[in-house]
């Protein structure tokens, strides 16, 4: 597990801070044949006879656990509001958009009457044209000022690729309009030649976090005349903005509001997303001013058909004599490929950029057994790609050059590309929100879509295809954010500082942990207090003591050893477990082994290589306890919640086969441990609840780490986070609770909400935990239910039985609230 810390230099002035609240491939159906998806009478095919057709060849309908179909939906109309300007009003209809929906005005109208307002409806629901309309007669009636920039307006997108794809479809917008809204990208890629012009003249501009946190905000006086005109901010897929990285943006979000109150600005926020449940209490968290909500969906829909999909068990053995599943991976290359033969257009999501790439590679290799042609119609899309590569990528998926993408989130947000038919989810993403998101790519032109989940061996993926309701029938979850995490605030209020200095009355702006860290900042001269207000100190730029992105530290460069060609990027928290010494990595369809992993000059040296494995890291983690901040009785145990201190070290890595997963081998690896002080949840047993669930001591290490594992698996359930955010330890006996103890703590500096969240959830939580182990087919424990992939002690000691019999002991009981 990768942890992640501030950076050096505020981490060590702070010290610790107070935390509070099958064996070969499977054959392509028999029944497919090369096609063009240019060939000349053939009608698009309907979700179904796609699905059908995937599940044609040897064993395949087997595979499909569930089919649910979503109806296709009538839209419903309104009329814009007289407030939208009527060359805006021109410009939509020329762009063949004749009458709103109903969602869409409601939307304009909120911002019109100067009120903040998040848009929470379905993917190709049209939101961007709600906010759009606002926007643009705000910018044309701001262009008529005496001085050309009487409005202006910002755009935060969470990914580089969705702010240059919006660009691009406000440049096509408004071109009917002249030069009076000039948009413009303002992002790491962005020349910086060219970055002038944008300070000075553009009225739209387009950027992300990471910049308004790092280039404008600390540098506001030259963008002053932009920020004293600022109307509207709008926040694009605001549901991304969650856990640290969520966190970091609301007080990024709050420094903006100052600064722009600074220069006489008020604006206006924008937001919208097509997944969030409670739109508007998650948007007011976020912005941190009162938001209005518009989440009655009035567009049309296609009909969605969305199929579960898990794949066979193999011949193969893992750890422990385990049975093995084929690899989602694998399964989704197949599919894939069999997709593109069919000339379906298709993007394929998955969890990792090493995953993304073997994908690509096992599709282009697949296809050119069957046409020549074909696998230069497939690609892998990612984030750690040249910035020319991306938008290459980008142009070839547009045009229809690309018929399949094996692409991680980096796409998920990133463009909109119309003509879309499928999508393939290489294991379920962590939320019910992002699966929605993925799947909201194809259909986004009103016509049919298939969206086909392939399960991971791992609890959770498991249990979804066998649950189908947990997916279907559940709202998607709540965001979790905490601003008030003081590995966030302190950073800021430092940023704060720097921009301008900081007084009493801006403390209420950042939140009631704020006054509590003013000391502190001050006891480690990184603030002093003068009669004016609180003033930075150092000579080095305060916007760099935080990391948004929760990384912390430089990335780590991937550099080619015998030429010095800079591959790409890594950040410095992944470093350990992606890039340590023998690794594999890929890039853009190639496989390099890592020679050298220089942690000090932040640099991996690799060259070119063909192993016939994959690399899997491996940590242990050790626990205390810091604080409990509060606790309820479970039966004679108890539930906690408060303050921990984990110790991690990745001590060595699997080596497994491709395609199949077979573990080949392990090798040991000398990396430095990493220390974090972060927020858990854990609950303890008692020998009386022992003994009623027949665990004897042998076992009950067993039993312990095997809950563990599942629970752990099984939390993006229930808070909105990845398995890979969270930890767990279990301890027969730990010194701290002097009992039989289980934690599952957040793996981010102060935490980041999925702790609390488990807390309050436990009880659902952990009944779900149980059944995802006792429905297991398995005889002894497997991936699919309490087996982890990122193990330290390599899966030893694992009791799948008796960690049924300990669940169901402490769930009898269920936590007792005061």
């Amino acid at each position: 597990m990768a942890f992640n810390h501030l950076p050096a230099t505020m981490h060590d002035a702070l010290g610790p801070l107070s935390v509070t609240p099958v064996t070969h491939s499977v054959p392509m159906a028999k029944n497919l044949r090369p096609r063009r998806p240019h060939e000349s009478g053939d009608a698009r095919p309907t979700p179904q006879a796609v699905l059908d057709r995937l599940s044609a060849g040897a064993n395949r309908a087997a595979r499909i656990t569930h089919t649910e179909h979503l109806p296709p939906r009538p839209g419903r109309h309104a009329v814009w509001p007289d407030r939208v300007r009527p060359e805006v009003i021109d410009a939509i209809q020329q762009a063949g958009i004749d009458h709103p929906w109903v969602h869409q005005t409601a939307a304009a109208e909120h911002a019109f009457d100067g009120e903040s307002v998040v848009i929470a409806t379905g993917t190709a629901s049209g939101k961007s044209l709600a906010y759009l309309a606002p926007v643009l007669t705000a910018l044309l009636d701001g262009a008529e000022a005496p001085n050309g920039r009487g409005a202006t307006a910002l755009y935060l997108a969470p990914t580089k690729a969705l702010a240059a794809d919006q660009c691009r479809a406000v440049k096509a917008l408004a071109a009917p309009l002249g030069n009076r809204v000039r948009p413009a990208v303002y992002d790491g890629d962005t020349p910086f030649e060219e970055r002038e012009w944008v300070r000075q003249y553009a009225g739209y501009v387009l950027t992300n976090p990471d910049m308004l946190h790092r280039s404008i905000l600390p540098s506001h006086p030259r963008w002053s005349s932009f920020l004293r005109a600022l109307r509207y901010v709008v926040i694009d897929e605001c549901h991304t903005y969650r856990g640290v990285f969520g966190s970091h943006v609301a007080q990024v979000l709050r420094r903006l509001r100052r600064i722009c109150a600074r220069y006489g600005a008020d604006p206006v926020f924008l937001l919208a997303s097509a997944t969030a449940a409670d739109p508007a209490q998650a948007a007011g968290r976020l912005t941190g001013v009162p938001v209005h909500e518009v989440s009655d969906d009035a567009s049309p829909r296609g009909e969605l058909v969305f199929a579960l999909w898990e794949p066979p068990l193999t011949e193969l053995h893992g750890e422990k004599g385990a049975p093995v599943r084929r690899t989602a991976t694998a399964e989704t290359a197949d599919l894939l490929t069999d997709l593109t033969v069919q000339g379906v257009r298709t993007v394929a999501f998955v969890r990792s950029r090493r995953g993304a790439e073997l994908i690509s590679v096992i599709s282009k290799e697949r296809l050119a057994e069957v046409d020549r042609t074909l696998p230069r119609r497939v690609a892998a899309y990612r984030g750690g790609y040249l910035p020319e590569e991306r938008r290459a990528l980008e142009r070839a998926l547009h045009s229809g050059e690309l018929l399949g993408l094996a692409a991680t989130t980096a796409l998920e947000l990133g463009i909109d590309v119309s003509g879309l038919d499928a999508v393939l989810i290489a294991g379920y993403p962590g939320t019910r929100a992002s699966l929605w998101q993925q799947a909201g790519r194809a259909g986004r032109g009103g016509q049919g879509a298939l969206a086909v989940l392939i399960a991971r061996d791992d609890p959770l993926d498991t249990f979804l295809v066998h649950h189908p309701e947990a997916l279907f029938a559940q709202p998607v979850e709540s965001t979790v954010l905490d601003p008030d995490n003081p590995y966030v605030l302190a950073p800021h209020l430092c940023a704060a500082a720097a921009e301008l200095p900081l007084t009493e009355s801006d403390l209420s702006l950042f939140g009631p942990a704020a006054p509590g860290l003013m000391p502190q900042l001050e006891a480690a001269k990184l603030l002093r207090r003068r009669a004016s207000g609180w003033h930075w100190t150092r000579r080095e730029r305060a916007a760099d003591l935080a990391d948004i992105r929760g990384g912390g530290g430089r990335p780590v460069q991937i550099v080619e050893e015998g030429t010095g060609r800079l591959l790409g990027t890594v950040d410095e928290s992944a470093a350990h477990t992606s890039v340590h010494e023998g690794a594999v990595h890929l890039h853009q369809g190639r496989t390099y082994l890592v020679r050298r992993l220089d942690l000090e000059d932040s640099v991996a040296m690799v060259e070119e290589a063909v192993p016939p494995y994959s690399t899997t890291a491996r940590d242990t983690t050790t626990i205390s306890v810091l604080g409990t901040d509060t606790e309820v009785p479970w039966g004679d145990g108890r539930l906690c919640y408060g303050s921990v201190e984990v110790t991690n070290q990745v001590v060595s890595f699997l080596r497994r086969k491709l395609i199949t997963g077979e573990v080949l081998g392990e090798t040991k690896l000398d990396l430095p441990p990493r220390t974090l002080r972060t927020r858990a949840v854990w609950w303890t047993v008692t020998d009386d609840q022992l003994d009623a669930a027949r665990i004897t001591p042998e076992q009950l290490g067993g039993a312990l780490h095997a809950a563990e594992h599942a629970s752990i698996g099984m939390l993006p359930l229930f808070a909105t986070c990845d398995r890979w955010d969270i930890g767990g330890v279990s301890v027969p006996l730990h010194p701290d609770t002097l009992l039989p103890t289980v934690f599952v703590y957040d793996g981010h500096p102060g935490g980041a909400g999925f702790a609390e969240r488990a807390f309050h959830t436990a009880q659902a939580w952990l009944t779900a935990t149980r059944e995802a182990i006792a429905s297991c087919e398995c005889d002894a424990g497997c991936p699919s239910c309490i087996q982890s992939p990122k193990c330290g002690n390599g899966n030893d000691p694992l009791d799948k039985r008796a960690a049924i019999r300990l669940l169901t002991q402490l769930l009898a009981a269920g936590p007792t609230r005061p």
